[in-house]
């Protein structure tokens, strides 16, 4: 591995990578201010998993499709920012808890959460934007002199970003669902936490379409 001197500007840059606020915080907000505090962890599981295809993918060079071929990048971008329009269309019209039937908010719970999971790992693997921050950002801090494999520093390197990142996102999870109990003690709570949270899911699927890169 690289010397601790050279790891420092490293640790330093993703810390600040993970608590600054960006589209993956946002939209495992949106999650739990929807569906609820186990949702919004699922979600950050989701997004945890997709993020190591990216991790691998850049440890074997498969990324740099992204840079020699445009047309890919712009196909994975299209798709996925689709995928979380959809998302949040979906999400506005899903019913609220307090107009489901007796009983079925409890046993939905499980159903919900697995959603969370499934949807939010796709949303990280559809979001080429990952792919190009791991190429860009985890070479400056390889050393190919050390005695561990360029790929396999990637792995170790892009493995602590993931796992930094998720920490934030529980962070961001706690303060969520606190924020979203108050909300929802309302009557018209509900729902206006469920539309916010699916017009943020929109608006990352426009930001994520109109992105150059």
């Amino acid at each position: 591995m690289p010397s601790f001197e050279h790891l420092i500007p490293f640790f330093i840059a993703t810390a600040i990578f993970a608590f600054v606020p960006g589209p993956a915080i946002l939209y495992t907000a949106a999650q739990t201010l929807a569906r609820g505090k186990r949702a919004g962890f699922m979600a950050a599981l989701g997004i945890h998993f997709g993020c190591y295809v990216h991790v691998i993918a850049a440890a074997l060079g498969l990324s740099a499709i992204f840079i020699h071929v445009p047309a890919a990048y712009m196909v994975v971008k299209i798709v996925g920012a689709v995928y979380l329009v959809w998302l949040g269309i979906s999400l506005i019209r899903q019913k609220v808890a307090s107009e489901m039937p007796v009983g079925a908010g409890a046993s939905g719970a499980p159903k919900t959460a697995r959603r969370a999971f499934i949807e939010s790992m796709w949303v990280e693997i559809l979001n080429p934007k990952v792919a190009i921050f791991f190429i860009a950002f985890l070479p400056q801090f390889v050393d190919a002199a050390a005695g561990l494999p360029v790929w396999a520093q990637f792995l170790v390197l892009g493995a602590f970003v993931n796992i930094s990142f998720s920490t934030a996102d529980v962070v961001v999870i706690m303060a969520a669902d606190k924020v979203a109990r108050k909300m929802k003690s309302s009557g018209a709570g509900p729902k206006i936490v469920q539309a916010l949270s699916g017009v943020t899911l929109i608006g990352l699927g426009a930001r994520l379409a109109l992105s150059d890169k």
